[in-house]
């Protein structure tokens, strides 16, 4: 049982904030005002269970690094809280959950393309933990794990691919690597002595501010994409689009006069109120205007 505690502090499930709300309002859009219950059961299960094995292995594959950063040194496996192998067969068990949950949509709508493409998606989310040892497009690629929860819902709602989710997955994409890029001002120098590869690190602070800035615009100009789509349908989300937009240049700005551990405080804060900011656009506009 401590065991399992551990590890649920290890993954910290708060941090779920970031996908599941872009995730539940793309769910919102693909069947207003919302998808029958039990389909809603299976999504979240989809999500907690994927993103909880994938967390699972990024605290194993990172367990030896994380000793050595000062920062992170007090982590549950390098300070020996939870076992190596306890983690890996909880790890291992979420993504077995992922896996028979995502095959629930073929039982409860015949609909097997979740089933058959789940394995391919926690390969991506299990081979994230490795890329920043090779390549400065880690944060991409996180973005593109959070960003394949929108699709995922649309296909397990709908059984096709569509427009509006693409977009909505590389909005989030995009808005991850950007925060992402921020978060790690903390570890740069550590990044430079381990060898490990970050956008901070390899080009340093000024350019990465930049990057991330880039990031988030283009961020902003793929969810006005969503909402001119649908508008007048979407009023309330085109609120929320301008709150969001608000709520990015602050951080920008404070990250300007922050140092490194102040930018990565305000990490969590400011980007959960994006993303549930989203959900609640979205969620006024569907009841709103049902079947928009």
């Amino acid at each position: 049982m401590c065991q399992l505690v551990e590890f649920a502090r290890a993954i910290r499930l708060s941090h779920t904030l970031f996908a599941l709300p872009f995730a539940l309002g793309t769910a919102l859009l693909a069947e207003p005002p919302c998808p029958e219950w039990r389909a809603l059961v299976l999504l979240l299960a989809c999500m907690v269970t994927a993103r909880t094995a994938a967390m699972g292995m990024n605290r194993v594959a990172d367990a030896v690094l994380d000793a050595r950063n000062p920062r992170t040194a007090d982590r549950a496996i390098p300070a020996g809280r939870l076992s190596r192998r306890a983690a890996i067969a909880m790890t291992l068990a979420s993504g077995a959950a992922f896996i028979a949950a995502a095959w629930g949509f073929y039982l409860l709508r015949g609909n097997w393309w979740p089933g058959v493409l789940a394995p391919a998606f926690l390969a991506v989310l299990f081979g994230y933990s490795w890329t920043k040892r090779f390549t400065f497009l880690a944060h991409w690629v996180l973005g593109f794990c959070l960003g394949l929860a929108p699709v995922g819902v649309w296909v397990a709602l709908r059984g096709e691919i569509a427009l509006v989710p693409v977009v909505i997955g590389a909005a989030v994409m995009l808005w991850t690597a950007g925060f992402d890029i921020f978060y790690a001002f903390q570890d740069i120098e550590v990044d430079r002595r381990a060898g490990l590869h970050s956008v901070p690190a390899r080009a340093g602070t000024h350019t990465a501010r930049w990057v991330a800035i880039g990031c988030h615009a283009v961020t902003v100009v793929l969810l006005s994409i969503v909402v001119v789509r649908h508008y007048p349908s979407l009023q309330a989300s085109l609120l929320a689009l301008v709150l969001i937009a608000a709520v990015l240049v602050i951080q920008h700005v404070r990250a300007r006069r922050a140092t490194a551990q102040q930018i990565g405080a305000m990490f969590f804060p400011i980007n959960a109120f994006v993303s549930i900011m989203w959900l609640a656009g979205i969620a006024t506009d569907v009841l709103l205007h049902v079947g928009l």
